[in-house]
């Protein structure tokens, strides 16, 4: 099985900042990527439900087992080994892909919604800061704050689709919609200071990608109701506009360099989360 660079076929934003990490740092993070993407595009394929079910049983018995004639799954286990990234947060992230292969899925609160994101992209961003280097605890935590922030976009900018598969993460009205960027917004807000305990030379990539990200958000508001959000299709960032938020992204880089408060006093919104999942054992 050829591995595959998935990070520039579904995540241009994220390759987008990727352009500014060290190639050796880069490659990690797309092998990270790839398995994430592996496993979740089980979910999202249009077979049917039970042909879901068996490859992604398969997939997960492969990866317990180190099967390494896949490499995907081997490359994985090299980042987990030399990241020292613990099993249960990949446990997580096959909880939340798993709780997608269903006919309909539908989550009935803002806790759900929290659970849920932290399962699906919440890890993914823990995972990320391991690989970047990342060992304070609390700025761990901000990771996984950036992740779940990311996946509040996601869920906000495709409720039209998402629907068209039986998927509802929130109502289909801008009020919604509109609710769900401004929580979005909290965790990216708690995941900035943190972003200073990423080495030097690894930071403003992560920077870059927060901020092309947040901006999808201030895109989806700026539609004002759900009948021009319905008609814009998939709101995603012009290159132009992302030049404009890397631009923007240096000023951050500087606000930190000169921030000198603790990462220790950041406020993180884990409560609802950790009622299921001790998060202290994932980190």
């Amino acid at each position: 099985m050829v591995s595959k660079n998935y990070l520039s076929i579904y995540a241009k934003s994220f390759n987008w900042a990727g352009f500014f990490l060290p190639k050796d740092t880069y490659r990690e993070c797309s092998t990270l990527y790839d398995f994430c993407r592996t496993v979740d595009n089980i979910a999202d394929e249009k077979n049917e439900l039970k042909i879901r079910e068996k490859k992604f049983l398969e997939f997960n018995a492969d990866f317990k087992n180190k099967n390494f004639n896949n490499i995907i799954i081997k490359n994985m286990w090299h980042i987990i080994d030399k990241f020292n990234i613990s099993l249960k947060i990949i446990d997580d992230l096959f909880e939340g892909i798993k709780s997608d292969i269903k006919d309909i899925v539908k989550l009935n609160s803002k806790k759900d919604l929290l659970i849920y994101s932290y399962k699906v992209a919440g890890t993914v961003g823990l995972m990320m800061a391991k690989v970047l280097r990342v060992n304070k605890k609390n700025a761990l935590k901000s990771a996984i704050d950036l992740g779940i922030a990311m996946q509040l976009t996601n869920i906000s900018r495709d409720v039209i689709e998402d629907k068209k598969n039986n998927r509802t993460y929130i109502d289909e009205d801008f009020e919604s919609i509109k609710s769900t960027i401004k929580l979005s917004n909290f965790f990216y807000d708690s995941s900035f200071l943190a972003i200073k305990e990423i080495p030097l030379n690894l930071r403003f990539s992560i920077l870059v990608a927060r901020r092309v990200y947040k901006k999808i958000g201030h895109k989806i508001i700026a539609k004002n109701n759900i009948e021009n959000y319905k008609k814009s299709g998939k709101i995603y960032l012009t290159n132009f506009e992302k030049v404009i938020e890397t631009v923007l992204s240096i000023f951050d880089f500087i606000k930190l360099m000169l921030n000198y408060k603790s990462v220790d006093n950041i406020f993180h919104e884990h409560d609802s989360i950790n009622e299921e999942i001790n998060l202290y054992e994932r980190i």
